[in-house]
């Protein structure tokens, strides 16, 4: 048993990985100075919700064992600069994460989208064939606890992040793993406030399969130019497959799979689900799953939590909603409605939250990315620009940058959902897009008005 403090334990995955070592018998403690829900309520949940919110440098002692060290924080941290000098071992979460996977096979499933989506089925499938792994993602998956689990399994899923690992630790996360087995589902620019320019961003990913273990394999999206280059151009001694869509087709509104003249209908749908499916595909061949299982297995998945997630549907109208912000994201997700849906029209509202997505000089690599959706609509909270200390955007300025004279435009989430509420809804599907929460708005009450 080991005596871990976590410094900033309310952030997603942290408070995650609290619990876990909570309940695999380690004596933890935490502190932040801000803990929403979830966190709030799962730590409290478990007894490890701090008793004040804050730092306190009272809380490290020579007790401490460990501390894991989460990136909200900063390096004046107090409780971070005392556990320095005392020597207290100090770990961001990737690298404690490499430290408890040493004798597993480690797969991660990296890239710009889609890698929270690939690393859902792979666990589902995992589960479903009664195989024993431990994992690291990045949302909610029905069917598991925790988003993170630390046993004595032989197999790690890891969601691999390209962003900083810690304050002391400005390394992409995704490079502590060593992957034996890895996924990169494509590259987008995004994190400008770390990686200013497309080629550093670009550079991660070059490092990331310089990583990967000797004798390991990469399976990478072939229709991405730059993904394809950037892995021809690598030398490490790996084995290089491309993947693109699953074969499917699409019938009445269901997307069905297509595999030795079967056919198995699924709840995913849209072209950028069915590349994610045949990356999962790859990953659970190579770990011993048969062709068989895995499509048996990935009928019942219903997809990660807020990654096109239906919150209701009537005969005329279906409400989704979704993570995506980057301008991928944006395109494959509104896209993916548009062709599963070709009678309907689509209203479709993204939340700019991000630092990148407020930051003029971003804004440009949104365009034309909501110009195949019937009603385009951006939302911004203008308190995130004073939060960033990023120059206000105008609407004009919206348009200019999306290519789109009728995009629509509110910084005010009740007027939003005013609008929302004025429109018919026959023939017609509403899409709500954001990595943020629309300053609170309830999504899912949205849906029931809308629909009753």
């Amino acid at each position: 048993m080991m005596r871990i403090h976590f410094i900033a334990i309310g952030g997603s995955i942290m408070h995650n990985l609290a619990i876990t070592l909570h309940l695999k018998g380690h004596k933890v403690s935490g502190s932040d100075d801000e803990i929403y829900d979830p966190a709030h309520t799962q730590l409290d949940m478990h007894g490890l919700l701090p008793e004040k919110v804050g730092w306190h440098k009272n809380r490290i002692n020579n007790e401490i064992d460990a501390i894991i060290l989460g990136m909200h924080a900063k390096k004046d941290n107090p409780e971070l600069i005392k556990a320095q000098s005392m020597g207290i071992p100090i770990y961001s979460f990737p690298e404690f994460i490499y430290k408890e996977s040493l004798n597993k096979k480690r797969v991660v499933i990296a890239g710009s989208h889609g890698k929270t989506s690939i690393t859902s089925i792979v666990m589902h499938v995992l589960s479903t064939c009664k195989i024993d792994f431990d994992y690291l993602v990045g949302a909610r998956i029905k069917g598991f606890d925790q988003m993170t689990k630390i046993s004595d399994a032989p197999i790690i899923i890891l969601e691999g992040d390209e962003y900083l690992s810690s304050p002391l630790d400005l390394k992409s996360k995704f490079l502590h793993y060593k992957a034996d087995l890895a996924v990169i589902s494509g590259i987008a620019w995004d994190h400008i406030n770390v990686f200013k320019t497309f080629e550093s961003y670009c550079l991660s990913f070059t490092d990331f399969i310089n990583s990967m273990n000797m004798g390991g394999s990469l399976y990478y999206y072939k229709n991405d130019s730059v993904l394809h280059k950037l892995v021809q151009d690598d030398t490490n001694e790996i084995k290089k497959e491309s993947y693109g869509s699953f074969p499917h087709r699409i019938d009445g509104g269901i997307t069905y799979l297509q595999h030795n003249d079967q056919e198995y209908p699924i709840h995913l749908f849209g072209e950028h689900n069915m590349e994610n499916i045949n990356a999962a595909y790859k990953i659970c061949l190579n770990l011993g799953i048969t062709a068989t299982s895995f499509l048996e297995a990935v009928q019942s998945f219903e997809g990660a939590a807020k990654r096109l997630e239906l919150l209701g549907k009537n005969n005329s109208t279906a409400i989704y909603k979704d993570f995506a912000h980057a301008p991928s994201k944006l395109k494959a997700t509104s896209n993916a409605v548009k062709n599963q849906f070709p009678d309907r029209s689509l209203v479709a509202c993204m939340e700019l939250h991000t630092f990148s997505s407020l930051n003029k000089k971003f804004l440009g690599e949104y365009r034309d990315s909501m110009n195949g959706i019937d009603t385009a609509i951006v939302y911004i909270n203008k308190k995130y620009f004073d939060i960033k200390s990023l120059e206000e955007i105008t609407h004009s300025e919206l348009q200019e940058g999306f290519n789109n004279k009728k995009l629509l435009s509110f910084f005010d989430e009740k007027e939003l959902q005013k609008y929302l509420l004025s429109q018919s809804w026959e023939n017609k599907n509403l899409l709500m897009m954001s990595s943020g929460n629309f300053n609170g708005l309830s999504l899912e009450k949205l849906a029931d008005k809308i629909l009753n």
